[in-house]
């Protein structure tokens, strides 16, 4: 069956940077789209970060130009760097698999499949 696995999460003071990993099994990872997602407490899942098949790259404003997602098909993971992290990115972190026809790489609702999630937490 499906599977996503995160890891990488941690605590780190604002400023430091983290590389979150998504370790897929149970499908060809190479031929769906990813993505990153992120949970604060009481608030919404929001999109962060997707990355279709073909290499195609979608970022949301909150972390354009800090996050960067990248695939390693051969290994089949997800993996996204975060840079210049502030309190505000203090969230559960989440993979997701298997984007849905003609929706956005970034929508919580195109994705089928979804990691556990793990926790960063960014201190002042």
């Amino acid at each position: 069956q499906v599977q996503l696995v995160e890891s990488g999460g941690g605590s780190v003071q604002a400023g430091g940077s983290l590389t979150l990993s998504c370790a897929t099994s149970g499908y060809t990872f190479g031929a769906e789209s990813v993505a990153w997602f992120r949970q604060a407490p009481g608030k919404e899942r929001e999109g962060l970060a997707g990355i279709a098949r073909y290499g195609e790259t979608a970022y949301a404003d909150a972390v354009e130009g800090r996050f960067s997602i990248s695939r390693d098909n051969a290994k089949n993971t997800l993996y996204l760097q975060m840079n210049s992290l502030t309190p505000e990115d203090t969230a559960i972190y989440y993979c997701a698999s298997h984007r849905l026809p003609g929706r956005s790489l970034l929508e919580v609702a195109s994705y089928l499949f979804w990691g556990q999630g793990t926790q960063v937490t960014v201190s002042s």
